[in-house]
């Protein structure tokens, strides 16, 4: 027991108290002797993407014969962009069955969406005109039985659907069969939640929608995040952000409405486009707040293009190119240089999100050795869920790792956060790459600890 208090003394005069995270090891469990090392890691300012964040390139389909192609999708990478918006236009449809050509398409995009290493945000409508005509209540819900299967298959590279259906864009408003009212956005809304997998989070328009939708202004909180409930599985969207005060419609009250947005986005996510503004263009102080504010994850970089300009011309771009959705940087860590063959590694990485929102989508957070002889990777899964590593706020990961079968020998020491899909986890593209210098291996997708580690044979 002495041993085990040294070596926590030791840990807290080298970081101070720091006690989130959880440990394998019981209270009374001898922790074996260690060699405590602090590593302090250098932030990087580079632009870089990751998954389900950031600037979106825009797209649509209006038939089967639109479907993507490899050339429209294969230089977003290039270009640090790892998502698009799909709208499917749906106006042949409107009075009858989506026809099997037009769900092969869907299925082709999302299978061009995979191979480009990127996501999307998925929408439909059934006119792009404001005098168009969308469908009935009936026909929506026949479509979304439809579609379901669809999308459900292919919910690894779907990062958000947006609610749509209803109205000239899907924006939910001027609807030509009288959706806009309570009680049919909440038939829609519920019949998307009901026919999709829980692990597909929906956006609405509007915090009101959303507020008169599950009678409540009352924002959702951890003790339902990230459950099957149907409103914790409901964000945001706003396709005129910062275009005025109410941002042409979006808010009613708008103080209440967004501090209400500062809270749910902790836990759902909120993203949209800019349009043109009613007054001043937005600079790049008023944009940081907002973006801040709302907890803003995603943003389209060719919509409103005279806003993007214009931040790009005041030198905020790129910033705001870092931060938007989730930006996680190491801090510091006390890793030991030796441990015994057969016993537990202790960690403590320290994190911080310098992003404008949290990761939204679970993932796999692994601590990984890899040999130095014959780069033989052992994987070990950790229990952290990085979705709770909230915006501005400092997190600490601190396990005890079970290395039973690890053999003898010197290993580089690795932090790998991989997609859940089985067809994503191998991925490169799909990994999390962490905002450090020196840190980024681009051909595993791994984010190096600066720290070797001998195992010692027993």
């Amino acid at each position: 027991m002495r041993r085990k208090m040294f070596n926590g003394l030791l840990w807290g005069l080298l970081f101070g108290s720091l006690s989130l995270g959880c440990s394998d090891s019981g209270p009374d469990e001898e922790i074996p002797e260690i060699k405590p090392k602090g590593i302090t890691y250098e932030e990087s300012q580079e632009v870089f993407p990751n998954p389900e964040r950031g600037f979106y390139d825009h797209t649509e389909a209006h038939g089967p014969d639109d479907g993507l192609t490899s050339t429209q999708l294969s230089s977003l990478k290039s270009e640090n962009v790892s998502l698009i918006i799909r709208v499917y236009y749906l106006t042949n449809y409107r009075d009858g069955q989506i026809d099997v050509a037009m769900l092969e398409m869907i299925k082709s995009d999302m299978e061009a969406v995979r191979d480009a290493g990127i996501k999307a945000i998925i929408r439909f409508a059934y006119t792009n005109e404001m005098e168009g005509e969308d469908a009935s209540l009936e026909k929506i819900e026949d479509h979304v039985e439809q579609l379901a299967p669809v999308l459900n298959s292919n919910k690894d590279v779907i990062a958000f659907i947006q609610a749509g259906f209803i109205g000239p864009w899907g924006e939910w408003h001027n609807s030509s069969h009288g959706l806009t009212t309570v009680e049919n956005e909440r038939k829609i809304l519920f019949k998307l939640l009901e026919e999709l997998s829980s692990d597909i989070l929906v956006q609405v328009r509007t915090p009101g929608a959303k507020q008169r939708i599950f009678e409540t202004a009352e924002p959702i909180g951890s003790a339902i995040a990230y459950t099957d409930e149907f409103r914790a599985r409901v964000g945001h969207h706003n396709d005129c952000f910062m275009a005025g005060v109410d941002d042409y419609g979006t808010y009613a009250n708008v103080e209440a409405e967004k501090a209400y947005i500062n809270q749910e986005a902790l836990y759902v996510p909120t993203g949209g486009e800019t349009c043109p503004p009613q007054g001043d263009y937005p600079d790049c102080a008023k944009a940081r707040e907002e973006m801040k504010l709302l907890r803003w994850t995603y943003l389209n970089r060719d919509y409103y293009l005279p806003v993007i300009s214009s931040w790009k011309d005041a030198g905020c771009l790129d910033e705001f190119k870092r931060r938007l959705g989730y930006r996680f940087v190491l801090d510091s860590a006390i890793l030991p240089e030796e441990i015994d063959q057969g016993g537990n590694y202790p960690l403590q990485i320290n994190l911080t999100n310098k992003g404008f929102a949290p990761l939204y989508k679970a993932k796999t957070t692994s601590l990984v050795f890899v040999n130095k002889t014959d780069g033989g990777k052992y994987t070990f899964e950790l229990a952290v869920d990085l979705r709770e590593v909230k915006p501005g706020v400092s997190f600490t990961i601190e396990e005890s790792v079970k290395i039973s079968e690890l053999p003898a020998g010197n290993y580089d020491l690795f932090l790998e956060i991989t997609d859940e899909s089985e067809k994503l986890e191998n991925r490169v593209d799909y990994k999390i790459r962490l905002a450090n210098k020196n840190s980024w291996d681009p051909e595993s997708g791994m984010n190096k600890l600066q720290q070797q580690v001998t195992v010692l044979a027993d």
